[in-house]
C-alpha cells in the first residue's frame, strides 16, 4: 500500500511539473517560428524587433492594446500573424520577447 502511495504521489508531481513547465510559453522559438519573418524585416509596416522608434507610440497605448491588437490583428497584421492556432498565451509572451530590448 506504501509502495501504491508512493507511485501515486510521484506521478501527481510529475504532472504538476509538467504543467507548470506549459504554463509558460517560449516567446523566443514562438517569434522565430510565427513572427520573425514580418518583424525582424519590417514587411507592411511591422515594427522590429528591438528598435525602440517602433514601438515607442505602440507602448504609449498600453500592453493590454497591444496584446489586444497582436491577438485581434491590425492593419495588415492578421489575427495572432495568420497563425490562428496560437494561444493568446503564446502571443502575448512572443510580444514580450520582441520587446525586451526596448522596456
Amino acid at each position: 500500500m506504501k509502495r501504491l502511495a508512493t507511485l501515486t504521489l510521484t506521478g501527481v508531481a510529475a504532472l504538476a511539473l509538467s504543467a507548470a513547465v506549459q504554463a509558460e510559453p517560449d516567446g523566443e522559438a514562438i517569434y522565430n517560428q510565427a513572427c520573425m519573418a514580418c518583424h525582424m524585416t519590417g514587411a507592411a509596416g511591422a515594427p522590429i524587433k528591438g528598435n525602440e522608434g517602433h514601438w515607442a507610440e505602440r507602448l504609449e497605448k498600453g500592453m493590454d492594446e497591444l496584446y489586444a491588437n497582436s491577438i485581434n490583428g491590425i492593419g495588415a497584421m492578421p489575427p495572432k500573424g495568420g497563425h490562428a492556432n496560437l494561444s493568446d498565451e503564446e502571443v502575448k509572451a512572443a510580444v514580450d520577447f520582441m520587446l525586451e530590448p526596448v522596456l
